[in-house]
């Protein structure tokens, strides 16, 4: 399995790699830039070269990139729409550029708009973002959210139609990211045996679950269906082990990269949570092989 976490390219690149390797990590994420500045540089060709050697050593696959949070691609004041697109495009330029298998987005929101109008901001925005460019080796993965406020996305309808249309306008590949704490405050269920059965059909159904390639791990502070969006440890919140023990198992999913978002209150935190993680599929295999 890849299971994976958030790092920081503070430091270089190449950091950002060793650090995910040190903690036991298999895959990770990056910001390509500041995640709170419009404004982004690219990175050296040589800090490039060393990322890829550093994920060569350590079999860091595959490598997520995180857009910026300042960009709104569902916004319907053209003025942030267009900013947004240009920021969006830089992403997509770095990704290429670094050599990241994915970048994840969040749709944004469209305040004071109806959700159809928020939906297509958010198509004419990637395919403006993806004109002219070889996207070939990048998909862009939308990921679900918690459903506060004008947020497109916590319905996974959403998601659907926004792909859907994406694909008559933009040869961008398009897929998803599903974040276990998003599911859990917007009303899907991640914990329960029979609410995890249900909730991975319905992302087959409705979202093909081919097309999910990331699960970001985060258990959630927040009770369920509370619309709102806060991390925390594996297993310290209202998922529990056992919620994600049932995902990580589940057959459908055990292909994707599993990648922690959770908070970073101590030193060794997020080689705590990943050995949470290990050992919750350890702890599944173990009862499945003395039940034989």
């Amino acid at each position: 399995m890849r299971i994976g976490v958030h790092t920081s390219i503070s430091k270089s690149l190449e950091n950002a790699a060793v650090t995910a390797a040190r903690a036991g990590a298999n895959t990770f994420q990056i910001f390509s830039a500041s995640p709170r500045m419009w404004r982004a540089s690219s990175p050296a060709a040589g800090e490039i070269n060393l990322l890829r050697r550093a994920r060569e050593r350590y079999d860091l696959y595959p490598l997520v990139i995180h857009d910026n949070y300042l960009i709104n691609l569902a916004s319907c004041t053209e003025t942030l729409r267009i900013q947004s697109t240009a920021a969006f495009r830089g992403e997509i330029e770095r990704a290429l550029a670094i050599g990241a298998e994915y970048l994840v987005a969040h749709p944004g929101n469209c305040k004071g708009y109806s959700v159809e109008e928020g939906i297509i901001a958010v198509v004419r925005s990637l395919a403006e973002a993806g004109q002219g460019l070889d996207t070939a080796n990048l998909t862009v993965l939308l990921e679900n959210t918690a459903g506060s406020g004008a947020a497109l996305g916590s319905r996974l309808e959403e998601l659907a139609m926004m792909r859907q249309y994406a694909a008559e306008f933009t040869d961008l590949k398009i897929g998803f990211c599903i974040d276990t704490c998003h599911c859990h405050a917007s009303g899907y269920d991640v914990t329960s045996a029979a609410g995890v059965k249900k909730t991975v059909a319905d992302l087959d159904r409705i979202l093909g679950i081919d097309n999910v390639r990331v699960i970001h791990a985060n258990d959630s502070k927040t009770p369920f269906g509370s619309h709102v969006d806060r991390h925390e440890h594996i297993g310290h919140g209202y998922i529990g082990e056992e919620g994600f023990r049932r995902l990580l198992n589940h057959p459908q999913l055990r292909s994707k990269a599993f990648i922690l978002e959770t908070p970073n209150d101590e030193e060794g935190d997020e080689s705590r949570n990943i050995e949470t993680l290990k050992r919750l599929c350890r702890k599944s295999n173990t009862t499945s092989n003395r039940s034989k």
